[in-house]
């Protein structure tokens, strides 16, 4: 779990960010920042699903495509973020309060989960417990780096879309007194 919310909160944004070379591949493979928030949910929220993680637990080619599919589609998610902020900042604000807001519910349902969802069906009592505290720290890491992540992603964000509008002469600020312009 560490591995890809280091690899989809951290090292995905960072690279779009910071490599204008990523950040115009990632652009021209996304088909918009919905297509891009919709695939990284649909991956991310699969991914999850019990079946699904069991098997990745148990067969590394599966866990090495679970990996790089969600760190692909963070690509093209943060790539397509920073693409509209300068298109349309709205569409890239909605899309991380919506994206933020889904994982941050996944990463709930691990902390409050009554049983391990995870667990397998042969392991011992004792080591039920132990599954269910990884699959809670789990959740609490995602609880924890995806808000953080995305909130720094819509200060950045907003903050750009203020200088912009207010180089372009629409923003001023308002009087508290009252005073017209």
């Amino acid at each position: 779990m560490t591995t890809h919310i280091l690899a989809m909160n951290v090292v995905a944004p960072l690279a779009v960010w910071l490599w204008p070379v990523v950040r115009r591949r990632t652009a021209a493979l996304s088909y918009g920042v919905v297509a891009a928030a919709g695939l990284q949910l649909a991956l991310m929220w699969g991914w999850h699903m019990p079946e699904a993680m069991r098997s990745a637990a148990s067969h590394p080619a599966l866990a090495a495509a679970m990996h790089a599919s969600l760190f692909l589609s963070a690509l093209l998610f943060w790539g397509a973020v920073f693409q509209e902020m300068d298109r349309a900042p709205w569409r890239s604000l909605a899309a991380l309060l919506l994206t933020g807001k889904f994982f941050c519910l996944l990463g709930i349902l691990l902390v409050f989960a009554p049983r391990p969802l995870y667990a397998s069906a042969q392991a011992p009592l004792g080591s039920i417990a132990g599954v269910l505290a990884d699959q809670q720290m789990a959740g609490l890491l995602m609880i924890i780096a995806c808000p953080v992540t995305y909130v720094l992603g819509s200060i950045l964000i907003v903050r750009r879309w203020m200088v912009v509008d207010e180089i372009a002469g629409g923003w001023r600020p308002v009087s508290v007194h009252g005073d017209h312009d």
